[in-house]
C-alpha cells in the first residue's frame, strides 16, 4: 500500500492531506507536526485570539478526532530531522525511520528574530507566529504597559492594534522610511498610519534598533535616533525566513524557499513542497506567497498532483489583515507597479487602492470596501484592466467593469 508522508502540519498541511482523502487516496498518510495542537488557524493569533475573544479550540481546522475518523496518522510534537531520499525514509527526533512512496514539504516559515547583542534572549521579548507564542506573550497585554513593537509591516501593525484596544502604551518602529513600505504603496501606508495615531499609537519611521536593554528582563530600548525608551515588553515583527534547512540538507534544490516547478515537484520527483516554504513560479520569476489562500489553493494542487493529475499550479494571491475595526483585502500582486489610483468610498475610511502596471491592473488594497475587493479581484483575474479614469470617477458603476 503506498504511503504518502506530509512533514509540517500547519494550513497546508492539513489542507493537503484532507485533499487526498477527498479525492480518493486509500492509501497510508502520516501527517508529522512539530507542535503539540492539531492543525490550527494562524492569523487569528494577532488578532482575535491575543484579545481573547478566540478560544484555542476555534482555532483548530478540522475537529481533532477528523484524521483518525480519516485514517490519517497525525504525528504531533515530532519533528523530522533529515531525508534520506535515496531510501526514501524520513528520521524524526525521536530516532523513528519512516519510509514514504511519495514526500511533501509542508514546513512553513520562521520569524526573525533579533541576536542575542541586541538583547534578543530576553525575557519579554516575544514573537507572533505560532500558537505558543501567542501564550507566551498573552499575560504581558495590561492596560497600562508599555509596549515597543519593532517592525511596522502587517504582524507588527495587528499586534499595536490589539494592544491599543487592550489599553497599552504603545510605540512602534520602523526603520524604512513607512511602515509597510515592503508590501505597500505610500497610500496605504497614509492610510493605516493616520488609523493607529487615532488610536494612540506613536509610530516613529525611519528609526531602527540599537539594542533591547535589562538583566534578565527587558527593561529599555536604545534607537537609531539615540532615544532611550522604558518599556515593559517587546514583539519582533521584522518578517519571517523560508524553512528550508530539512530541504537543503537533503540536496533539494533551494532558492528563497523549498525550489517547486509548476505542479509542485521538488528537484526529487518523489518529493513536493506547498505552502510558506515553497518557491513557485510567478511569471518569469521565482516568488513565494505567504497567505493562507495560497497554503490551501497550492497544496491541494499538490495532492491532485501526487495523485497523477498532472495539474499547473495558476496562484491567484489574496490576503487580508483585520486592525482595530478596519478589515484590509488585498488582490493581485503590486510587485513592479507604476501607478496606484485611489477611490473613495461614501463612508469615512472607506477606500480601494487601484495598482497599474503601465496600463494592466494588477492589484487592489480595499479598506472595509469588500465590495470593490471583488470586483477588482475578479478583473485581475479576468486580465481586465478599466482605464484609471473610470476607477477614481465616483459616478463609475464598478459592477459593470466586470462586462463592459
Amino acid at each position: 500500500m503506498a504511503h504518502i508522508i506530509v512533514v509540517g502540519a500547519g494550513q497546508a498541511g492539513a489542507s493537503l492531506v484532507a485533499k487526498l482523502r477527498g479525492e480518493g487516496f486509500d492509501g497510508e498518510i502520516t501527517l508529522i507536526g512539530a507542535e503539540p495542537v492539531p492543525p490550527y488557524q494562524r492569523p487569528p493569533l494577532s488578532k482575535a485570539y491575543l484579545l481573547g475573544e478566540m478560544a484555542e479550540e476555534r482555532l483548530y481546522l478540522r475537529p481533532a478526532d477528523y484524521y483518525a475518523d480519516q485514517n490519517i496518522t497525525l504525528r504531533l510534537n515530532t519533528r523530522v530531522v533529515a531525508v534520506d531520499r535515496a531510501a526514501q525514509v524520513v528520521e524524526t527526533n525521536d530516532g523513528t525511520r519512516l519510509g514514504y512512496d511519495q514526500l511533501a514539504l509542508t514546513v512553513g516559515a520562521h520569524p526573525r528574530t533579533l541576536p542575542r547583542k541586541m538583547g534578543g534572549m530576553l525575557n519579554g521579548v516575544f514573537a507572533v507566529r505560532d500558537l505558543a507564542d501567542a501564550d507566551a506573550m498573552a499575560p504581558a497585554f495590561e492596560a497600562g504597559k508599555h509596549v515597543l513593537i519593532i517592525g511596522g509591516g502587517y504582524i507588527g501593525l495587528e499586534a499595536a492594534a490589539v494592544a491599543s484596544k487592550r489599553g497599552l502604551k504603545v510605540t512602534l518602529i520602523e526603520m524604512a522610511d513607512r511602515i509597510l513600505q515592503r508590501v505597500a504603496a505610500p497610500e496605504t501606508s497614509d492610510y493605516f498610519r493616520a488609523l493607529h495615531q487615532t488610536h494612540g499609537v506613536d509610530i516613529r519611521e525611519s528609526v531602527g534598533l540599537t539594542r533591547l536593554t535589562g538583566d534578565d528582563h527587558v527593561t529599555g530600548a536604545e534607537l537609531s535616533d539615540g532615544m532611550h525608551l522604558d518599556i515593559d515588553f517587546a514583539i519582533v515583527g521584522v518578517g519571517i525566513t523560508p524553512a528550508t534547512i530539512l530541504a537543503g540538507a537533503a540536496g533539494l534544490d533551494v532558492d528563497n524557499g523549498i525550489t517547486t516547478d509548476s505542479h509542485g515537484r521538488t528537484s526529487d520527483p518523489r518529493i513536493w513542497a506547498a505552502g510558506d516554504c515553497a518557491s513557485l513560479i510567478w511569471g518569469d520569476q521565482r516568488i513565494r506567497l505567504e497567505s493562507v489562500g495560497n497554503a490551501i489553493d497550492q497544496a491541494e494542487t499538490v495532492a491532485l498532483n501526487m495523485l497523477g493529475r498532472e495539474q499547473p499550479y495558476i496562484a491567484k494571491p489574496w490576503f487580508w489583515s483585520d486592525q482595530y475595526d478596519c478589515k484590509l483585502q488585498i488582490a493581485g500582486l503590486n510587485l513592479g507597479y507604476t501607478d496606484v489610483y485611489v477611490r473613495k468610498g461614501d463612508t469615512t475610511g472607506v477606500q480601494s487602492h487601484w495598482y497599474y502596471k503601465g496600463d494592466q491592473l494588477i492589484a487592489v488594497d480595499a479598506m472595509n470596501d469588500p465590495r470593490n475587493y471583488m470586483i477588482g479581484k475578479r478583473l485581475i483575474e479576468a486580465g481586465r484592466s478599466p482605464s484609471p479614469s473610470q476607477i477614481i470617477d465616483p459616478a463609475t458603476d464598478m459592477k459593470a467593469l466586470l462586462t463592459s
